[in-house]
């Protein structure tokens, strides 16, 4: 899957660098060019992006209003002409900061640390197509990468931007929204009971139309979900 990029600058000759330079990483696809701040908002509200290409003085909205307003998901590369805002740009937790005219092995410096940070936040299944590998996927913990094999984990608990998954021999708790891992999960066999959880249906034990208990735990299925957990499981909830 490609990272989804925008770039977000009124000098029409600082986007010709940049997507110059991104045209050296195949696995990066420019979503839009934005002049100023007001569009990239308009553009991120309706795709999802991974990096944005900033800069910082532009008109109408600083670049500094417009990170105020991004989802933390979304990861910032500074492009500016200006050295002095670069402690103020950190506060805001960005990948990199870059002063015009950016040179190419300064950029490629810049999506080194990019793809370093989405190694220890996304999500990637392996083996899926390989029958005699069983999938697995990485979490991050402490700073530390933590091999997970899917048929290991029993289920998945939501703690708001936080998840906990649960596996036969420990437990993982990495900072990663459940809708994420829900989408990744989704051809392996796992199914979505409730806001907070996500289980693995070969491990289910029992189930009512309320709770499904799975390895000794018993778990509440939620109302907006019963009838496609129902449906998966194939069974009527009205006989329940």
């Amino acid at each position: 899957m490609k990272t989804k990029c925008i770039i977000v600058d009124d000098e029409p000759l600082a986007i010709k660098v940049i997507k110059n330079h991104l045209q050296s990483f195949d696995d990066i696809e420019i979503v839009a060019e934005c002049n100023n701040a007001i569009e990239a908002d308009k553009i991120i509200r309706e795709n999802d992006i991974d990096l944005v290409f900033l800069d910082i003085e532009m008109p109408k909205v600083s670049g500094f209003q417009f990170l105020k307003s991004l989802k933390k998901e979304t990861k910032i590369i500074i492009i500016t002409a200006y050295r002095n805002y670069a402690l103020k740009a950190y506060e805001f937790d960005i990948v990199d900061y870059l002063l015009k005219p950016v040179s190419f092995d300064r950029f490629y410096k810049a999506i080194s640390k990019f793809r370093k940070l989405q190694q220890l936040t996304d999500v990637h299944v392996f083996g899926e197509k390989q029958k005699k590998i069983h999938p697995f996927a990485y979490f991050n913990e402490d700073k530390t990468i933590h091999k997970v094999y899917l048929d290991d984990i029993i289920y998945i608990e939501s703690f708001r931007e936080y998840i906990k998954i649960h596996t036969s021999e420990k437990s993982i708790m990495t900072k990663l929204p459940i809708s994420k891992i829900e989408e990744k999960l989704k051809d392996h066999d796992f199914i979505r009971i409730h806001k907070s959880f996500i289980i693995s249906v070969c491990k289910i034990s029992s189930f009512n139309s309320r709770v499904i208990n799975i390895k000794g735990n018993e778990l509440p299925i939620g109302r907006t979900y019963k009838d496609v957990v129902m449906k998966t499981l194939k069974y009527d909830a009205e006989l329940l």
